[in-house]
């Protein structure tokens, strides 16, 4: 997604368009009107007396409103408007759009103003990968609205347009006349309705409809009530300031209703692509929100739970205890072309979900959700060692069920080549990733103390860190690269060493699986110049064979990557190393207007004056915009221990001070203060209990 282009979202309901406003159809590139993974709007284009518009300037309200000031015709230097254009829109469940056209003459004028619409129904899979539509199209255009269906079987789409003032309809949109006195203006809001059915007559989604007008109010007071529940930020760096307003906007823009637990919300991956339910990184984005917005977690894993796997269904990649990879509702989804519905098909969702529910008591204090997912936690706990293992020997791998259109790479990793020896080549399967592996040391380690403390199970606690200590001996010996100093990215179906430098290597540090004796060699390389091009680790080394600044996991740097890896450094003593990520990524916030995209080019800064972002990277990101939320959390030192919050803060150099009011907790709400290092002082801390 590049900047010319205007984006305004709520949940899985967003629209993409020109800086004009208008949408023009295209079969390849996510513009246009979208719900529930489906193209409502693949055209929207507004003319006045038969002339495309210019735009002057675009305000972004909020993130579910936007306004476009423009004007007919190209302006010159001499330009001299005799009438300009506000156009506002709105979205939430539906899209609502304010057209206000201003008359700036002496004369009274009388204009005809055009909106073409159309829509092709595009699943979100086929605008990756253009088809043509199975269903029948059908227009009907009634006396005061143009309705646009798309049918197949049961499977149903309509975008049903309306205005507030007489109108003509017709199979293309709709005309207006205006007359407009000298120096007045005309207005006339324009409804458009998104309706989904499946089987019955009522729309799957619940509470989404709203008459004209009445989006707006209710957005803004939502809005109003997720902030004022945030901790505030008061700091010296202007970056972090504004990367952390962004932060907590777009976590509340990509939260989204799940369809079958009403009043429930979930962080969705990202923006245009992701805009779903997905395991992992619904997973990681409540993980680096915990300390601000802990409910993120609390209907993550309830929704997760739900979600489970419950019996072998190679088509899914189902298993037993399996966390999904992601939920999908389009079209290709119904009807079984693409496996995502749910599916299954990532190896580390599964260990995460345990993570994430000790670390969201630790933190909370809620005793009763982890009562209450003891049997889920359970399946996952034994997903790990009964379908995890595929190779028999003791590690997580993965190689899908799915041989036709199921996911290769089940790791965060899962491009097709992300996952290579150190000359490039790729190898086969089953592949056991190293990051897998810390993350099942780390869910036994925390499925013990919730066995032992919740559960009234010390058997089975015991048994948990037995197998946790045998699986951090196994993997100290097999998975350490002697010559190299680090830990290979993977195993191979042989069992030999994928002998890749990979970033994967600092999420070994957050997990805690690594010998304390090798973590400096690991800090030395993720912050060496190999690894660490000055905004931030890259996912390869750049001397590795697969290496490409601009490939999407073999040489990119991924914001979020970062943040775990910056937790893991300061993890093991590191906090000067962990300071210096956390101090890169938000020097580079500062490009890309205080959102972090989801990855950018893995260049050197030195060659470049600002990070180059990734061409297709989705903005807003869930687990992107987490992260300076992850980065504050690791530069204070911020770690619930019983029913109390330490902090112990390593600030960068030159952050200066930064001050965190209202942390939520077990502990009530605290506040954290902390001072930028300075050569003649240590950093001063203090606490204060409200």
């Amino acid at each position: 997604m590049n900047e010319d282009v205007v984006k305004i979202l709520d949940g899985n309901n967003f629209i993409v368009s020109d800086r004009r406003g208008d949408v023009d159809p295209s079969p390849s590139v996510p513009t246009g009107l979208f719900s529930l993974d489906t193209r409502f709007l693949s055209l929207w284009r507004l003319t006045v007396d038969g002339e495309r518009l210019h735009a002057l300037s675009v305000d972004d309200l909020h993130y579910f409103e936007a306004r476009f000031f423009l004007v007919p015709g190209e302006p010159t230097h001499s330009f001299d408007a005799k009438m300009s254009v506000i156009r506002q829109r709105t979205i939430g469940g539906s899209f609502d759009e304010r057209l206000t056209v201003l008359n700036h003459s002496e004369e009274p004028v009388d204009v005809t103003i055009r909106i073409d619409a159309g829509c092709d129904f595009a699943d979100i899979f086929e605008i990756k990968d253009v088809q043509h539509k199975k269903g029948q199209v059908i227009t009907v255009v009634d006396e005061d609205r143009l309705r646009l269906i798309y049918e197949r079987e049961t499977f149903r789409r309509e975008t049903v347009i309306s205005a507030d003032r007489p109108a003509r309809f017709d199979e293309g949109g709709l005309t207006f006349s205006a007359h407009i006195e000298p120096h007045g203006d005309w207005l006339a809001e324009v409804h458009v309705e998104t309706i989904a059915r499946s089987g019955g007559a009522n729309d799957v989604r619940p509470n989404v409809h709203h008459e004209p007008g009445q989006i707006q109010e209710g957005m803004e007071a939502e809005v109003k009530r997720w902030l004022s529940r945030a901790p505030m930020l008061r700091c010296d760096s202007e970056q972090l300031d504004k990367a952390y307003e962004t932060t907590m906007i777009d976590l509340a823009a990509l939260r989204f209703p799940i369809l079958t637990t009403p009043g429930a919300a979930v962080p969705a991956a990202g923006l245009p692509w992701f805009m779903a339910l997905f395991g992992r990184d619904s997973i990681i984005t409540s993980y680096q929100a915990l300390p601000f917005a802990p409910e993120l977690a609390n209907t993550t894993l309830r929704i997760l739970a739900l979600l489970r796997g419950a019996k072998l269904d190679d088509f899914r990649d189902e298993e037993p205890g399996k966390i999904l990879h992601e939920n999908r509702y389009g079209e290709s989804a119904a009807f079984e072309e693409q496996p995502h519905s749910p599916y299954y098909g990532t190896a580390d969702a599964t260990p995460l979900f345990v993570v994430l529910l000790d670390e969201y008591e630790r933190w909370t204090g809620d005793a009763d959700l982890v009562r209450v997912l003891e049997d889920d936690t359970r399946a996952a706990l034994n997903w790990i060692d009964e379908y995890g293992d595929l190779m028999g020997n003791g590690y997580i791998s993965y190689k899908r069920r799915n041989t036709g259109n199921g996911l290769e790479n089940q790791c965060w990793k899962d491009s097709w080549d992300a996952i290579a020896y150190r000359d490039g080549t790729l190898p086969g399967f089953p592949r056991a990733t190293c990051e897998l592996q810390g993350y099942a040391y780390d869910a036994k380690i925390r499925g013990a103390r919730l066995a032992r403390e919740f559960w009234n199970d010390p058997a089975y606690a015991e048994q948990l860190e037995t197998e946790a200590g045998a699986l951090r001996r196994r993997f100290n010996r097999d998975f350490w690269v002697e010559d190299g100093e680090y830990y290979a990215l993977a195993l191979d179906q042989d069992g030999r060493q994928v002998d890749s430098l990979s970033s994967n290597i600092g999420h070994l540090l957050w997990s805690g699986i690594v010998e304390p004796e090798r973590a400096p060699n690991l800090a030395a390389h993720l912050l060496g110049p190999r690894m660490f091009s000055g905004w931030g680790v890259r996912t390869l080394a750049e001397d590795q064979g697969a290496y490409n600044p601009v490939g999407y996991h073999v040489g990119t740097v991924w914001p979020f990557d970062n943040s775990l890896i910056a937790m893991g450094l300061s993890r093991y003593g590191f906090r000067e190393e962990a300071g210096r990520i956390a101090l890169a990524m938000i020097d580079a916030t500062q490009y890309f207007d205080g959102r972090l995209p989801e990855a950018f080019a893995g260049y050197h800064r030195s060659l470049t004056k600002y990070p180059v972002e990734y061409p297709t990277a989705c903005s807003p990101q869930a687990w992107s915009s987490g992260t300076p939320l992850l980065l504050l959390r690791t530069m204070l030192g911020l770690e619930p221990y019983g029913e109390h919050l330490v902090v112990e803060p390593a600030l960068p150099e030159g952050m200066g001070r930064i001050e965190l009011f209202d942390l939520p907790g077990r502990w009530g709400r605290v506040d954290a203060f902390a001072r930028g290092r300075l050569p003649e002082q240590p950093p001063r801390t203090s606490i204060r209990r409200t």
